[in-house]
């Protein structure tokens, strides 16, 4: 068994440094030897993303190619229809064997969201479940659908290397200091022709630039 896999979903519409930092530092709190990056071509949850997903998997790639332990997963770019979590983590765990601890990486309001999701409670037959959030502020199962508060009482882990011995089930709580950068935020300044630098790396900048990505966005 070698260390545990992250996996970071999201649209990625665009990349930006609260995405990387996320990656980072869960990386360095849990000990993951890899995050792969997951870009969705059809988010359940949300509106439609607003460039396709051969771009945001071009952009994911352009920001993460500077870390070794950052890898771009494009399964979901070519499956057709939904980008359902937890169809990935299945073709993870065949492809990464029995063993290999996986973890899901979210924040916390989207783990308060997660009995919406597809399938929800295999989730936690196939990955461990890695929530961050702000300093300050605790994951709070009174606060919890009570099915969800059922499911992570029992399954809350006490630090980190305990993810390191199980290849799944598990809930980890970790603060992190969170980075207020909104892809919302990001396309509204660039469809206003306003400055969007050092909100996103400066690959990705000039690669929305050179595809007139975004221009015609409407915060409205």
């Amino acid at each position: 068994m070698s260390g545990p896999v992250g996996i970071l979903g999201g649209t990625f519409d665009p990349i930006h440094y609260a995405h990387l930092r996320l990656g980072e530092e869960l990386a360095e709190r849990v000990g993951l030897t890899e995050v792969r990056f997951v870009p969705a071509r059809v988010p359940p949850h949300r509106a439609t993303p607003n460039v396709t997903a051969e771009h945001r998997l071009e952009m994911t790639r352009l920001a993460t190619v500077g870390n070794p332990r950052f890898n771009v997963d494009d399964r979901e770019c070519r499956r057709q229809g939904p980008s359902y979590t937890i169809d990935t983590l299945h073709e993870l765990r065949a492809e990464l064997g029995p063993a290999r601890p996986l973890c899901l990486l979210m924040g916390v309001d989207a783990y308060l969201g997660l009995t919406t999701w597809s399938r929800w409670l295999q989730l936690y037959e196939v990955a461990h479940m890695v929530v961050a959030h702000r300093p300050g502020f605790a994951l709070e199962t009174r606060s919890m659908p009570e099915e969800l508060a059922q499911q992570t009482v029992p399954r809350l882990a006490a630090d980190a290397q305990a993810l390191h011995r199980e290849p799944g089930g598990l809930v980890l709580s970790v603060d992190i200091p969170s980075l207020d950068i909104s892809a919302t935020v990001i396309r509204a300044l660039i469809g206003a022709g306003h400055s969007a630098r050092y909100l996103l790396p400066e690959d990705v900048l000039d690669y929305i630039g050179r595809n007139r990505l975004y221009k015609d966005f409407d915060a409205d």
